[in-house]
């Protein structure tokens, strides 16, 4: 398995320009809830499975990465169990932010780097979680 700078570092490749970057602190966290949002519109339990799934995913990288994850989705669970309709807010929050994110990596000039593998779908939140982590001083 690869370790966690192993991952952030092949993620960054593709996210050098100050553009894309920027597009990726919206949508990333856009797409994000708004998966868990179309989830949870289908069951509150096909939302929990797919973050259990991710976590598993997460844990190994890193203990307190996982952590900030649990605690992101609790607060979008929150919003999203507060939301009418939350299928189809979700649905056009997903349409709008992939289109954000084509726009900023046809920007790049680099394809998405899930484009190699799919896993890179979950490495997208941590990788903006760690510059966060970073800015706090909190280690990963």
């Amino acid at each position: 398995m690869k370790t966690l700078n192993v991952w952030l570092d092949e993620y960054s490749e593709s996210h050098q320009n100050p553009v894309n970057k920027n597009i990726h602190w919206i949508c990333v966290p856009v797409i994000y809830f708004s998966v868990v949002g179309m989830l949870y519109a289908l069951h509150p339990w096909a939302a929990y499975g797919a973050l259990i799934a991710a976590l598993a995913f997460y844990i190994p990288l890193s203990l307190s990465l996982a952590a900030g994850m649990i605690l992101l989705t609790a607060i979008m669970l929150a919003a999203i169990h507060a939301i009418p309709h939350i299928l189809w807010v979700s649905i056009a929050l997903f349409v709008a932010a992939w289109i954000g994110q084509f726009y900023g990596h046809k920007v790049e000039g680099k394809k998405p780097s899930f484009f190699k593998d799919v896993q890179f779908l979950l490495v997208g939140p941590i990788w903006l979680l760690n510059f966060v982590y970073q800015r706090l001083g909190i280690k990963t």
